[in-house]
Parts: C-alpha cells; sequence; structure tokens
C-alpha cells in the first residue's frame, strides 16, 4: 500500500466513522472529492450543502449542483446576502464570512439530526494564511482531509484516477479576493469582476485573476499564460471586452498571478 493510499484508508475511516454528515461543498476539487468519497461510504448518512451569496462564482455553486445531481447526492443550497460586518471588505472578512457560512450549516445539521459537519480543507491549507481556518476550530467543523494528511496535489491525482472532471480545476476564491480590503463591495461590481473572468476562461486563460481597483482592472496571468495573452489579438479582444463590461482601464500584472495578493497579511 502506497503512503498516498494509506492516506485514503484513513479518510474512509474518518467518514465511516461519523455515521451522518454534512459536507460544506463548493464545487472545486477538494470538496468534490471529498464528497465522492463520502458517498461510496456504506450506510453513510449524507448531504451536501452550498452557499449562495453575491460574492462566490456562480459557476462552482452549478458545478456543485451538478456534481450532486449526478451521483444521486442530497444538496442544499443556502441563499446569504453580503452581511453588514464585510461589505466594507475588512482585513478579517474571511474569518467574519466563514462564521457567518458554517453557522447556517451548523444549524441545518442540528435540525435535520446530522452528527457531524465536514468541509473540503486540505494538509496544504494549514501551512497557508487562512483566516477561515480559526473559524472551523472555533465552530467545531472538521476537515477530513486535513485530518488524513491528504495534500492538493495527491488530491488532484487520485481524482484524475477516479474519474472526476474537478481533478484539473484550478482554485477559484471568492470574489471579495479580487477587491482591496476597505472597498466598499456591491453586487454590481461582483458581477463585473465575475462576468470579465469568466471571459478570460473563455478564451482559455483559466485561473487567471482581475483584480479590481476602481475603475481600473489589473489581470493577473498564470505564468503559462503570458505568451498568450500578448499575443495582438487576444490582448485587444481582452481590452474591449473589459472596457465594455465598465473598466476604463485594462493593465496585466507582470508578477501574474500570486495566491492570496490582495490578502495584507499575506505580504
Amino acid at each position: 500500500m502506497t503512503l498516498t493510499e494509506k492516506k485514503i484508508a484513513r479518510l474512509n475511516d474518518i467518514l465511516s466513522e461519523s455515521g451522518s454528515v454534512i459536507i460544506a461543498c463548493s464545487g472545486g476539487t477538494d470538496s468534490v472529492f471529498l464528497l465522492h468519497q463520502a458517498a461510496g461510504i456504506k450506510g453513510l448518512r449524507l448531504m451536501a450543502v452550498t452557499i449562495r451569496t453575491p460574492y462566490m462564482p456562480s459557476e462552482e455553486i452549478s458545478g456543485a449542483e451538478d456534481f450532486c445531481k449526478k451521483r444521486g447526492i442530497r444538496h442544499r443550497v443556502i441563499e446569504l446576502p453580503i452581511a453588514d460586518e464585510i461589505k466594507n471588505n475588512p482585513e478579517e472578512r474571511c474569518y467574519l464570512c466563514k462564521k457567518r457560512i458554517l453557522k447556517s450549516i451548523i444549524d441545518l445539521a442540528i435540525n435535520e439530526g446530522y452528527s457531524s459537519v465536514f468541509d473540503g480543507s486540505n494538509a496544504d491549507d494549514a501551512k497557508e494564511y487562512r483566516p477561515g481556518m480559526k473559524a472551523l476550530k472555533e465552530s467545531g467543523v472538521r476537515s477530513p482531509l486535513l485530518e488524513a494528511d491528504l495534500t492538493k496535489k495527491e488530491i488532484r491525482r487520485t481524482s484524475k484516477a477516479a474519474g472526476l472532471d474537478t481533478w484539473d480545476k484550478p482554485a477559484n476564491a471568492c470574489l471579495l479576493t479580487r477587491f482591496p480590503h476597505h472597498t466598499m463591495i456591491t453586487n454590481d461590481e461582483l458581477k463585473k469582476a465575475e462576468e470579465a473572468e469568466a471571459f478570460l476562461g473563455v478564451l482559455g486563460f483559466r485561473g487567471a485573476r482581475v483584480r479590481v481597483h476602481g475603475d481600473l482592472a489589473r489581470i493577473e496571468f498564470r505564468s503559462e499564460q503570458f505568451r498568450k495573452a500578448l499575443i495582438s489579438n487576444n490582448r485587444m479582444k481582452i481590452a474591449e471586452k473589459l472596457k465594455s463590461i465598465g473598466y476604463r482601464y485594462v493593465s496585466v500584472d507582470i508578477e501574474g498571478y500570486i495566491t492570496g495578493k490582495m490578502n495584507n497579511k499575506s505580504r
């Protein structure tokens, strides 16, 4: 048995021992893999819950819905507006948001008679600046992938072997991360950022970020995307589209995509 196989066995033990569980599913690689494993555990009472807010990418939510429908997994979507405490995009937004989301899921678990709530955090998340991890600990929500010491690389590799479409899906943080801290957030601005990134995805720039500074859109391409992005035809298509969305200026960040770049405490 390989090291990864031992970790998967540990994950399955955690899932089996839970008896009944709600899994928070964002539609990303980690939570979909966790759901996939949980769905294969005999006798496990399982429900997936996805939170829909104006700052959650709609592509992620539809992905979670589609996966659960295909697999016959009971699924609930909880709608939440932008909370007053995060409308100004404070530095502690991830913690405040996660606390609110987890409370909604825990309340549902209590009402529906589920004994546990799990999320898809993995072993790599514990090594990065993740304010939401504090909220998980305070809420008593467990992270089985982390507990089994499964890394992102292992999850992607195992997801690919299992035939999951999400195995190579780029990480997609909430849309609040596209704006500087202490910026008033509106639904319209969130939709503009999402539309801009969706257009980049259609052109083949999966995982590129559009960071918003007022009427300026600063694009962070991944390193392997720069050459293609700067081809004249692509460059002009991007500029034309983003200006039609409502941005006056469109720039390219020469550092490229860096996780958490807009987070003051991460640099």
